[in-house]
């Protein structure tokens, strides 16, 4: 019993003593406090209550917000009305104008017509892309498949004739205006080229005839030239290099 004893005092026995009770009892009320006091402090703070914002915008900032002006006068000022209904017609951007080609045609048709300069120094190509064409056409019924040459000759009749021009006129002459002087005056040729279908022209009659669309065609050149360059008084220098061109166009038709 003796030694049962003293393993109980043994087991039991421990350094903790009162004193340490109560130090750790101090401790933990210290804790208590400072915890208590922080709640306190935290419970005497005002909670923010919720503020609209106008109310915080009217109190706190005092400037303005950008806000860039409309004018309404702007688009309707402006230069350029990106507007469908005010765009030109196409045939106009693409600069064909039936009422001059009308008017340029009649003044070949008729060589005793004066010609107006404001018209026929337009560069205007869709004439005479259209009279070789049915030249060629023409050509090929009367059974002659000279297209090539057609538009050969004509190439490098355009550009002798540019040349000649800038060298007797002082303003001068665009290339694109001296071929579509010389494509429109193409049409009588179109007409001799036309009767080569029902009829042979190699004779009198074809000769006669052939002469005859050359001096056309000559002389509607050389009116429209004079009258788009300002060369009054050199018609008969213009006609003459025109109708040796022409009578290349008719050599073509007639043989």
């Amino acid at each position: 019993m003796s030694n049962l004893g003293q393993f109980d005092s043994d087991f039991y026995q421990s350094n903790y003593t009162i004193d340490n009770q109560d130090q750790s009892s101090e401790d933990s009320n210290a804790y208590g406090n400072l915890y208590g006091s922080r709640q306190q402090q935290a419970s005497e703070q005002p909670q923010a209550a919720f503020v609209p914002q106008e109310m915080l915008m009217s109190s706190g900032y005092e400037g303005q917000f950008f806000q860039p002006a409309s004018n309404p006068d702007y688009y309707s000022q402006s230069s350029y009305i990106d507007s469908f209904d005010e765009e030109p017609p196409l045939l106009e951007e693409l600069g064909i104008n039936f009422n001059h080609i009308w008017q340029k045609t009649l003044t070949v048709l008729n060589p005793l017509k004066p010609a107006d300069g404001s018209i026929m120094n337009e560069t205007d190509l869709t004439g005479p892309i259209l009279f070789c064409v049915t030249l060629g056409a023409t050509l090929l019924l009367a059974g002659k498949v000279q297209f090539g040459y057609v538009y050969g000759m004509s190439a490098i009749g355009c550009l002798g004739i540019h040349t000649l021009l800038n060298l007797m006129s002082s303003s001068g002459a665009s290339y694109g205006c001296v071929a579509s002087v010389l494509g429109y005056c193409l049409l009588p040729m179109v007409i001799l080229s036309s009767c080569s279908i029902f009829f042979s022209l190699q004779g009198t009659f074809g000769t006669v005839l052939a002469l005859v669309i050359v001096g056309w065609c000559s002389l509607s050149a050389s009116k429209i030239f004079i009258s788009a360059l300002n060369m009054e008084g050199q018609q008969l220098l213009i006609a003459y290099p025109c109708a040796l061109l022409y009578g290349l166009f008719a050599l073509l038709t007639v043989f």
